[in-house]
């Protein structure tokens, strides 16, 4: 998913068809439209995609970088999710937020809603920024 907002590739977004919608410090908003090739065997959205939009959201969240060009990267170190609905196809949107952010480490809560806003899954989730990235300036992509 390369967007004006993150112009550095992320090839598993766009596998799942991800898009970064919203994004500034300690909020990212990511979207996704789900048809037939996101589905389960009974016919619903997968659990793994949206399990996939609250880890994107959620790193996304703080990962934001204040200076155009830049990068920021971290790693999940811990990704738990509720599910509270079910979707069979359309619009997902998923919103993370840093709870509280440490020198290498940031949690975060993220919530997925359908596209009439029913919160479908929420989760919680533990991020450790790598090397370079513990600041909001990041670092030039390598």
């Amino acid at each position: 998913m390369t967007t004006p907002l993150d112009p550095h590739p992320a090839p598993f977004h766009d596998l799942l068809g991800l898009e970064l919608i919203e994004w500034r410090d300690g909020l990212a908003r990511v979207a996704c439209e789900t048809d037939a090739r996101h589905a389960n065997r009974s016919g619903i959205t997968h659990g793994g995609v949206m399990l996939s939009l609250i880890d994107q959201a959620a790193a996304y969240a703080g990962l934001w970088c204040s200076v155009p060009g830049n990068i920021r990267r971290a790693v999940t170190l811990d990704l738990d999710c509720r599910f509270t609905g079910q979707v069979a196809g359309g619009r997902l949107v998923a919103e993370g937020r840093v709870v509280t952010r440490g020198r290498n480490i940031f949690f975060c809560r993220t919530e997925v809603f359908d596209a009439a806003g029913t919160l479908v899954a929420f989760g919680a989730s533990t991020h450790r920024w790598r090397a370079g990235s513990e600041t909001v300036e990041g670092q030039p992509p390598s």
